[in-house]
């Protein structure tokens, strides 16, 4: 079996490093911005648009990513995603314009995905099969905690409301400027690579041999984006207290962080297919409770806390399924789908939130979370086909 060298060690966690500050800057951002436009009187409907920049970044980039990663290797691409964040991070203070404001979120979220779309293709790539699941948990467990972490940076925005894009900016340029202490690499080859026509035949094959594995990054990003947008919402119609809000929500991301790295291991010794399965089902049970018990502080904690241990790496799991699925070649492809999916599940999430929260007052919003899982539990149940996998 492969053994993880000295030199892939380093580079691990250099990349580990890289993506936890751009998880620090996405979790300081979503609230801040929010806050701030708050605080200025822009309409809730405003804000939210405001905030999607990010997500429609991701999605407008996604197509052109491939092509420039296999021909110029995974390094120029980390250096042009941070590149556009920090940048991008230091010109908020500049202009406080709603319009001005999207666009820069717009260009964070093109910079984010070819940061993650790189830094996670790599880290596929080189790690041996039987620590696949665990690496894969650690670059998810290093974003979580600095997505959880950047939130506790907004009482800078007392000081000076420039402040918090200030030290984010700072804090990406000097985990960014990391990258130039490892050399350059690319992906396996693959015919056909200069056309949107073999980009869009891989993604066909692609999706062909992994569908499955997109459910997981899916659901998390409906989960994320629906939780944190949507269910702030409900709890104040339902006279919930904002700090109470607050702690809920930080239940949620604490049990995606505990559970990540168990769960990547878990998956490397029984299957990724098993555990998925675990997860899924495990959510719309623990969503089920909080539906049930939502009267009750405590026990909504709880319900979310449980529910984050089974879905808080639903991403990091669905990349390391993508992985086991695809082959080497189309791994590259494999990693941007999962982005892809991400990000619509992103959009989908306040989308579906809004209109069940119009049209179905009587129920509670945590019905519809519960419900969404299950469904994609039932679609996980089907097995793959299998195929001959690991060419190069």
């Amino acid at each position: 079996m492969n053994q993880f060298t000295a030199l892939e060690k380093r580079r691990f966690w250099i990349l580990v490093a890289i993506v936890s500050i751009s998880g620090f800057s996405q979790g300081m951002l979503l609230p801040l911005i929010s806050v701030i436009f708050e605080q200025d009187g822009l309409s809730s409907s405003l804000n939210g648009l405001n905030a999607t920049g990010l997500y429609i970044g991701t999605l407008l980039i996604s197509p052109f990513m491939e092509q420039p990663l296999r021909r110029y290797g995974y390094k120029p691409i980390i250096i042009f995603g941070g590149l556009l964040v920090f940048v991008s991070l230091l010109l908020f203070p500049l202009w406080k314009s709603v319009v001005f404001w999207f666009i820069l979120r717009l260009f964070i979220g093109i910079g984010d995905h070819a940061l993650h779309f790189s830094t996670q293709t790599w880290i596929t790539s080189f790690s041996p099969h039987e620590r696949l699941g665990r690496n894969i948990a650690l670059y998810g467990l290093s974003f979580g905690i600095g997505f959880a972490a950047g939130p506790l940076f907004l009482p800078l925005v007392s000081i000076y409301e420039g402040l918090p894009f200030i030290v984010s900016g700072i804090l990406c340029l000097a985990a960014w400027s990391l990258v130039f202490f490892i050399d350059n690499d690319f992906p396996g080859h693959m015919h056909d690579t200069s056309t949107m026509r073999g980009t869009w035949a891989r993604f066909g094959a692609t999706i062909g041999f992994a569908w499955v594995a997109f459910i997981p990054p899916f659901s998390y990003g409906f989960l994320e984006s629906s939780l944190h947008a949507i269910f702030p919402v409900y709890a104040l119609r339902n006279d919930f207290d904002l700090s109470m809000v607050s702690i809920v929500l930080a239940a949620f991301s604490t049990g995606g962080i505990l559970s990540q790295l168990p769960l990547g291991a878990l998956s490397d010794r029984i299957g990724r297919r098993k555990v998925v399965l675990f997860a899924l089902f495990g959510g719309a049970f623990s969503f089920s409770i909080a539906a049930l018990l939502e009267n009750n502080f405590l026990t909504l904690v709880f319900a979310f806390l449980l529910a984050g241990l089974f879905v808080g790496s639903t991403f990091s799991l669905g990349i390391s399924y993508m992985t086991d699925l695809t082959p080497k070649a189309l791994l590259p492809t494999g990693n941007l789908l999962c982005g892809i999916f991400f990000s619509i599940g992103s959009l989908t999430g306040p989308f579906m939130g809004g209109v069940f929260l119009q049209f179905f007052e009587g129920f509670s919003f945590l019905w519809l979370v519960s419900l969404f899982l299950l469904t994609l539990s039932l679609l996980s149940l089907i097995k793959p086909k299998k195929q001959q996998v690991q060419s190069t």
